[in-house]
């Protein structure tokens, strides 16, 4: 029996650090599963937030860009229509008169020369030819009157009734 005991306990050293080994091992792999998986996930959790906080910034920055730009252009386009015409009607208004007047002036008394001189000079020239016919008839009548007399007068072939 002692041969036994002294047999089994000179396994003892060489397997008790076989059997040590095996137990510690899988202690350290289930604690260090456990560490690493607390730390990463600590660790993921920033990294994954981060990420996430960027990319969703990233787009939720375009998208609300994008949406807001189309929305308030709409409207923002409808204001500064009516404001700027506005605006610019008052502003333009006071130098565009004057540009116009210029303009109008000329091209209407431009308008007006021609067709003034076209109408009256048709006008005048009827005018004259009816009065001016009528004058020189009218002179010549009593001019020649007046020659026929003296000339009737001065051979005797007239002689005044009294």
């Amino acid at each position: 029996m002692y041969v036994l005991i002294n047999c089994y306990l000179r396994q003892i050293p060489f397997s008790l650090p076989i059997y040590l080994s095996q137990s510690v091992h899988i202690y350290l792999s289930i604690y260090l599963s456990i560490y690493l998986s607390i730390y990463l996930s600590i660790y993921l959790s920033q990294f994954i937030s981060i990420y996430l906080s960027i990319y969703l910034s990233i787009y939720l920055s375009q998208f609300i860009s994008i949406y807001l730009s189309i929305y308030l252009s709409q409207s923002v386009h409808i204001y500064l229509s009516i404001y700027l015409s506005q605006f610019i009607s008052i502003y333009l208004s006071q130098s565009v008169h004057i540009y116009l007047s210029i303009y109008l002036s000329i091209s209407v008394s431009s308008y007006l020369s021609i067709y003034l001189s076209i109408y009256l000079s048709q006008f005048i020239s009827i005018y004259l030819s009816i009065y001016l016919s009528q004058f020189i008839s009218f002179y010549l009548s009593i001019y020649l009157t007046t020659i026929i007399k003296s000339y009737v007068l001065v051979s005797g072939l007239w002689v005044p009734r009294n």
